[in-house]
């Protein structure tokens, strides 16, 4: 089924069909890899819901599930460096298997303070579920993903749960932002 290309998109990248073949990997691997441990799947709010309802649908060993929200971008298309936590946990994990689910991988920089403000909480295991990770040639992440979704281009992506400036993430698929719409 042809999606809909909203007038903001390039291009699209990954098409709905893609997204649910990635999702539903991702689900049957975490699944055989946390038969009776019960993970917590740990949402990095805003841009990676999307993407979680669909992960822990796919996944079908017993899991909880909670919700961060860190705020590192603003309104803008590079990470500030500075990472706030805007709603922490509600669950303790001390002791418990804890999956951050990311749905972009890019610096990593966020996502190594997120690891290791959790792991000084003293989980049993923690790790990361990213949807996609960003190639930029020359860099590599400031942390690894065990479970990886895609890789996407070094360039401004939208759909699915990934934004610009809060608009976007309703889109079925995850495409090119055109660059005019962000200079």
């Amino acid at each position: 089924m042809a999606e809909q290309l909203h007038p903001d998109i390039e291009s699209v990248i990954l098409s709905e069909e893609d997204i649910n073949q990635i999702v539903s990997r991702l689900g049957r691997e975490i699944s055989e890899d946390y038969v009776d441990k019960n993970p917590l799947i740990v949402t990095v709010l805003r841009g990676a819901f999307v993407f979680t309802a669909d992960l822990v649908r796919a996944i079908t060993v017993p899991c909880t599930v909670d919700f961060m929200a860190v705020s590192s971008y603003g309104t803008g298309v590079k990470s500030s460096g500075v990472v706030r936590i805007v709603k922490d946990l509600d669950t303790q994990i001390e002791g418990r298997h804890v999956i951050i689910a990311e749905d972009i991988l890019d610096s990593g920089l966020t996502l190594s303070y997120l690891m290791k403000l959790l792991e000084a909480r003293h989980p049993a295991s923690i790790r990361i579920c990213a949807f996609s990770v960003k190639d930029v040639p020359g860099k590599k992440p400031a942390v690894a993903a065990t479970y990886v979704g895609t890789h996407v281009p070094d360039a401004f992506i939208v759909g699915y749960g990934l934004d610009y400036a809060e608009h976007y993430r309703n889109l079925p698929y995850v495409g090119v932002l055109k660059p005019e719409v962000y200079s």
